[in-house]
């Protein structure tokens, strides 16, 4: 039987904690990876977390993979990751494919506001004039 986005959202759910931004930022002061996986229009148009990572999802598994030229050396197997996309769903599903690829420490913050109303600072987007 075909997968539904449902069924592919309770399977990435399942395994990819999601945590609130008090804890998020209490992991990236200890070191994690935020990594922020919407794409670069996104973060033209809202800013985006200070300090923050950004790989678009469609280039995470290109990117989290080390035997790829393409590989990304702020992605390790050894550091945890905090992610997130604008509401969260890209951000489990992008959970779970870093933790089939063998990263462990993988959690899902959910979406840009969730880290800004839980008073996460904001690099402002750049203002493209007149």
């Amino acid at each position: 039987m075909p997968l539904t986005v449902k069924d592919i959202m309770q399977a990435a759910n399942a395994v990819v904690e999601r945590i609130d931004g008090a804890r998020a930022q209490a992991l990236v002061e200890e070191g994690a990876l935020l990594l922020d996986i919407r794409d670069a229009p996104e973060l033209e148009k809202t800013g985006r977390a200070s300090n923050s990572h950004h790989i678009p999802r469609g280039m995470l598994e290109f990117r989290a993979d080390p035997d790829t030229p393409f590989h990304d050396p702020e992605l390790r197997r050894d550091r945890t990751i905090v992610l997130h996309c604008a509401s969260g769903g890209r951000a489990a599903l992008a959970g779970k494919l870093l933790k089939d690829m063998g990263y462990e420490a993988v959690y899902n913050i959910g979406g840009f506001k969730d880290w800004i109303e839980a008073g996460g600072l904001v690099a402002e987007p750049v203002d493209p004039g007149m």
